[in-house]
């Protein structure tokens, strides 16, 4: 099992983020066309609106607090917060944010599976994806259960410590996850076949996110006379 360990948690991530980087670059240096969010709210908006706003409200919180939460160093926040108090924050942020997520997802996933319109103008890779992201906050919910049962922050320091070991290439990174439960390995080895499977979806939009459109000047639009 030690070596299974180090090759799905010790190579695997370098693996699934060589192709993530690599990936798009590729995809944006040679298929710009593809370059987009293929939205389908023009073929069906039934529920599109709530399905969408709570997917992607829900996902951005988990993102960015997994962000935060995994590769900020322990002893940053140690002298304002102990590992316990924000283990039990993420599980109460994070459990929102999942269900708002799932929910949303779920309603995506489900209109794309079942709408004509919209199954007929849909890769296989449309479907897959979302069908990915369904599952992982899912396991990520179920995730919540065995941590109930240690609040004491232990754990939340034993996968900082991975995340923290991959991305800042130290060795050893798989170590940190021996003896966890199951639903937690699981869990990171779907996040990291999102992660694998990045550039070849629909997902390659995140990095066109609209950010200069905060900061932009208004226009001002007029009417003909």
């Amino acid at each position: 099992m030690s070596y299974i360990d180090s090759l799905l948690f010790g190579l695997y991530p370098y693996l699934a983020g060589s192709v993530f980087l690599i990936g798009s670059l590729m995809r944006y240096d040679h298929g710009q066309y593809t370059w987009k969010t293929g939205s389908s709210q023009m073929l069906s908006s039934k529920n599109m609106r709530l399905a969408s706003n709570l997917f992607h409200v829900g996902i951005i919180v988990i993102f960015f607090g997994h962000l935060v939460g995994l590769l900020t160093p322990h002893w940053l926040y140690e002298p304002f917060i102990t590992p316990g108090a924000k283990q039990v924050m993420a599980v109460v942020v994070g459990g929102i944010a999942g269900v708002m997520c799932l929910v949303g997802g779920a309603m995506l996933f489900h209109r794309r599976l079942t709408n004509p319109r919209v199954r007929a103008s849909s890769s296989t890779m449309d479907t897959v994806i979302i069908g990915l992201l369904v599952l992982q906050v899912a396991l990520g919910l179920l995730t919540i259960l065995p941590t109930l049962g240690h609040l004491d922050g232990s754990a939340m320091l034993k996968f900082s410590g991975w995340a923290q070991s991959i991305v800042y290439f130290q060795g050893g990174a798989a170590a940190y996850l021996e003896g966890v439960n199951w639903i937690y390995k699981l869990h990171i080895l779907v996040g990291l076949t999102i992660v694998l499977v990045f550039p070849f979806t629909r997902l390659v939009h995140v990095w066109s996110a609209p950010m200069g459109y905060v900061t932009r000047r208004y226009q001002i639009v007029r009417r003909r006379a």
